[in-house]
């Protein structure tokens, strides 16, 4: 990017060769064939089952911590890079990749939300007697007692929404060069996204259906466990922002690594509005609620 004399040849980021990609794939591997001889271990033929049988989880560990090496040393790579490499042309570029990977996570929870609709829309439906025999006609199915909505669900989305406030205040106060309520915006963000993770986790301990108890059961927990998933996911995101806005990373006009968490967490607040309109609130019908 630098000519001989100093000055920029052109506004673009050319990575330099990196060996983190073939070594994820190494990992990604590894963790993919260990999982498969553990769901499946007489794939390997008859002399390899015993062994695979008693190596069980364990199998996944060295690719996993293969990956996880991978992405430290990577993403290390990619802050630094980010401090020096990204100009506005470059910054433009990761919104678009940004945008494009966030549609993709649409559609990705459109087909849960699909399997719920089609599930519960047509659970009575003459044309198919099976569902119909398998739900009893009805939704959520004969025999299912249901989480109130307005309960733990209702506490959650209030968490998730003052969390959107918070990393909103975080982004004001970077573009604002101010660094101390960056950090504390952040802070605070990363402290709710943990209180509703555990809130979760304490409502799949107490929920009175399991995941392979009935359609909807299992819609439930995809659904909602996947958006769980997310939110740790966009915890952990917001956790790495929160060390580089104290080591003063961040500058009103090179900040993306914090705009692109703040749009993540964004949409995780906007799909638990939607899961907990459809599925908690519409998708509990008239069943009996857990503890009324």
């Amino acid at each position: 990017m630098i000519m001989a004399q100093g000055a920029p040849k052109h506004p673009y980021h050319l990575v330099d060769p990196s060996p983190w990609p073939a070594l994820g794939a190494v990992g990604a591997l590894l963790a993919a064939l260990g999982g498969v001889a553990y769901m499946h271990p007489g794939m390997y033929g008859k002399g390899a089952e015993a062994f695979f049988k008693g190596i069980g989880w364990w199998g996944v560990i060295p690719g996993f911590l293969i990956i996880f090496a991978t992405m430290w040393w990577w993403w290390r790579d990619v802050i630094a890079e980010s401090r020096v490499y990204h100009t506005k042309v470059v910054q433009l570029g990761l919104r678009y990749g940004m945008i494009l990977f966030i549609a993709s996570e649409v559609l990705f929870f459109s087909a849960f939300f699909w399997a719920f609709f089609d599930a519960s829309i047509y659970a009575g439906a003459p044309e198919m007697p099976v569902r119909t025999e398998a739900t009893g006609g009805v939704w959520p199915p004969k025999g299912v007692t249901v989480l109130p909505p307005f309960d733990l669900p209702f506490m959650n989305t209030l968490i998730l929404l003052l969390s959107g406030t918070t990393v909103t205040w975080a982004h004001h106060a970077i573009l604002e060069g101010n660094q101390r309520d960056a950090v504390r915006g952040l802070l605070l963000t990363v402290i709710l996204g943990a209180i509703f993770t555990g809130v979760q986790i304490f409502e799949y301990a107490v929920a009175p259906f399991g995941f392979k108890d009935n359609i909807y059961s299992s819609t439930f927990f995809l659904a909602t466990g996947f958006h769980g998933f997310h939110v740790f996911v966009g915890t952990v995101f917001l956790i790495v922002c929160l060390f580089r806005a104290m080591k003063g990373h961040f500058k009103p006009d090179q900040h993306f690594g914090f705009e692109a968490a703040a749009w993540y967490w964004h949409f995780v607040d906007v799909v638990w509005l939607f899961l907990f309109f459809c599925i908690y609130w519409w998708g509990a019908g008239n069943a009996p609620i857990v503890g009324h």
